[in-house]
């Protein structure tokens, strides 16, 4: 019976130590999504930025306005080639 009572006990402490490895887990994830989400944000207003300072129209512009108005300039002669070599030679001039 004392065996049995050790193994129950045991049992329960391997059982509080997984809830809290669990509970950790979930922390971390949070703690990674609230990271990537942060650093997505960071991401859009620094590019709206950079698109409102070239282009200053586009700060009365709405939304649906500002993808027009750059759908037409990626539609532009030579615009997919001097963005494909943007990326290659990370040139930002």
């Amino acid at each position: 019976m004392k065996e049995l009572e050790k193994l129950k006990s045991q049992q329960e402490k391997v059982q509080k130590e997984i809830e809290q490895l669990e509970n950790r887990q979930k922390i971390l994830l949070n703690r990674k999504t609230d990271m990537e989400r942060r650093a997505r944000t960071r991401r859009l207003i620094e590019h709206g930025a950079i698109l409102e300072s070239i282009f200053p129209a586009t700060v009365t512009m709405t939304g649906e306005e500002v993808k027009a108005f750059l759908l037409a300039l990626s539609r532009l002669p030579g615009a997919e080639k001097a963005a494909a070599n943007v990326r290659k030679s990370g040139d930002v001039s």
